[in-house]
């Protein structure tokens, strides 16, 4: 019986060891977090004593009970949710009293314990800020207001620029706010951001485009610069009141409308239509399409198409897109309206003589008057509508001249337009399509044995998807053309005299082989370099108007 008893009184007999080493772990830990909470308390300024002595007590409670409970795991449990949730209701009250980059176990405070202090800041400098007077801005002191408005400018900035987004708009919501890029005509919906993020984000931006931070009502409109590998890329700060709150919208400056005539997607014998102009001395040629359908860009390669050595070029406008060597650009701006209009201010320019005029946004009977008296003064004139398609621009355009005879006279051509987004090269994938779409679209299926459309996310072996490099996974990379076009001869000017309606007169452009927008959107699509669901999307213009079927005055 001695020998027994002494046995079970051995050392370990009624303790665990490894049960002894997990309490002492659990406990001492708490002991540091009761130090930081006293510390951080005197930092944020709230209630020390009262949070210190909480945290304190229930480690102290739970590491009591720990012991008093039989069972080992339900009286760790005790003690992890006292010192846990009283840990947890500090963090929670901490965090709504300090800015967002000061507060603990957020996503992204758990994501920068893994990057060391350096690297976080280092990432910081792939490019910098240049104000609108052309100073660049040093990175503030970590964990200070200004800092917050310039890490969210950053990462907004490069994940802009990564891909390929020409603006990007904040839009206010009761809640937070709504963000979407702009990426080839575009909108893509990204991941929205809190008012309070949002407040510190625009202070840096009206800082760097020089706008006054405290108007939050009337619209405002400065630029900036960002400066990467000694280049610098200009962007646009536009902001506005609402009652929501305030409007953001950054625009990336661009030469947009540079392109020739080579670059904007005309087929080989469309390019030999528009070159035939570079020969006409007189005439008035009508470029239409729907708002944001290239319009400007097609006007301004028309004019490059001339040589401006040789040519006095002019162009009326209200916005431009670009600056054009060479050529003399007026602006009509809102002080003009006080003491001319746009039809005057375009008599005006014609009265001093230039060779071609390039008229954008004609939108009134005067304008469209005086560029046909311009044009049978020996003037080519190029204007620009707002229409769907050509046979609805020359409805309008004869319905503002109001003189079926001066129209045909005068008029040279005219052209309508879309743009449509060329898919990714390095993605894109070919597929059979059903019978039923070949016969939908007319296309033929014999010649034709397979479409292309937008690439797939592809995974690889670990299942993480693999994003293209080259479209960001958009399956998209830039934008053509797509156009329909007439030129005039004689038979079709007497065509525009006699005709009672627009009807027929489309039936004598089809006679004269003018292809349709969707059937020269389907030779892009045939080509593979255009899905075909893009093609139904731009050509699907929403709300828009009937075709003008009124007889021509």
């Amino acid at each position: 019986m001695p020998d027994l008893l002494s046995a079970t009184a051995e050392y370990g007999g009624y303790i665990s060891v490894i049960k002894l080493i997990t309490y002492l772990i659990f406990f001492f830990a708490w002991l540091p977090l009761v130090g930081w909470v006293h510390q951080d308390t005197k930092t944020i300024e709230t209630k020390g004593a009262v949070w210190t002595g909480i945290v304190l007590g229930a480690g102290a409670v739970g590491a009591v009970l720990w012991l008093l409970i039989p069972i080992f795991i339900a009286g760790m449990l005790f003690y992890l949710i006292a010192v846990g949730g009283t840990a947890l209701a500090y963090v929670r009250h901490r965090n709504s009293k300090v800015l967002d980059f000061d507060r603990v176990l957020t996503v992204d405070h758990l994501k920068s314990l893994i990057v060391s202090k350096e690297k976080k800041l280092e990432s910081l400098k792939s490019f910098t800020f240049v104000t609108a007077n052309k100073n660049e801005v040093p990175m503030p002191e970590p964990r200070t207001p200004d800092f917050l408005g310039y890490k969210i400018a950053y990462d907004i900035m490069s994940d802009a620029i990564w891909r390929r987004a020409s603006s990007v708009v904040f839009s206010p919501t009761a809640q937070d706010y709504q963000v979407s890029y702009y990426v080839d005509g575009t909108a893509l919906k990204q991941p929205s951001m809190t008012r309070e993020q949002m407040q510190y984000f625009i202070h840096f931006m009206k800082h760097l485009a020089d706008l006054d931070s405290k108007e939050k009502r009337k619209p405002q409109k400065g630029r900036f610069k960002i400066r990467k590998n000694k280049e610098d890329a200009p962007w646009e700060v536009m902001t506005a009141g609402s009652t929501a709150g305030e409007q953001v919208k950054l625009k990336h400056v661009t030469q947009e409308g540079m392109a020739r005539l080579t670059e904007i997607g005309l087929m080989p014998e469309q390019l030999e239509q528009f070159d035939q102009f570079r020969r006409l001395k007189q005439g008035v040629f009508l470029v239409s399409g729907p708002p944001k359908s290239g319009v400007t860009t097609t006007l301004y390669a028309l004019l490059r198409n001339h040589d401006a050595f040789m040519n006095s070029v002019n162009t009326l406008e209200r916005q431009p897109a670009g600056q054009l060597h060479n050529i003399t650009q007026n602006i009509f701006t809102l002080s003009d309206t006080g003491t001319t209009t746009f039809a005057k201010k375009l008599q005006t320019i014609v009265r001093m003589g230039p060779d071609i005029v390039g008229v954008a946004e004609c939108e009134d009977a005067e304008t469209a008057r005086i560029a046909c008296a311009a044009a049978r003064d020996g003037k080519l004139m190029y204007v620009t509508l707002q229409a769907d398609n050509v046979l609805q621009a020359l409805g309008k355009w004869m319905k503002f001249v109001g003189n079926k005879n001066v129209v045909a006279e005068t008029l040279v051509g005219a052209c309508s337009q879309r743009l449509l987004r060329l898919l990714c090269d390095e993605c894109k994938q070919a597929y059979a399509p059903d019978k039923e779409l070949f016969r939908k679209f007319n296309i033929n299926a014999e010649k034709t044995k397979v479409l292309y459309r937008a690439g797939k996310v592809q995974y690889d072996k670990h299942g993480k998807p693999s994003t293209c490099e080259k479209c960001q996974g958009t399956g998209y990379v830039g934008r053509t053309g797509v156009f329909e076009i007439v030129t005039l001869n004689d038979e079709l000017r007497e065509v525009l005299r006699q005709s009672k309606s627009l009807p027929e007169i489309g039936t004598q452009f089809r006679r004269a082989k003018m292809l349709y927008l969707q059937e020269q959107a389907l030779r892009k699509v045939i080509a593979g370099t255009v899905a075909i669901n893009e093609m139904i999307r731009a050509l699907s213009t929403a709300g828009a108007k009937k075709q003008e079927q009124e007889n021509p005055q």
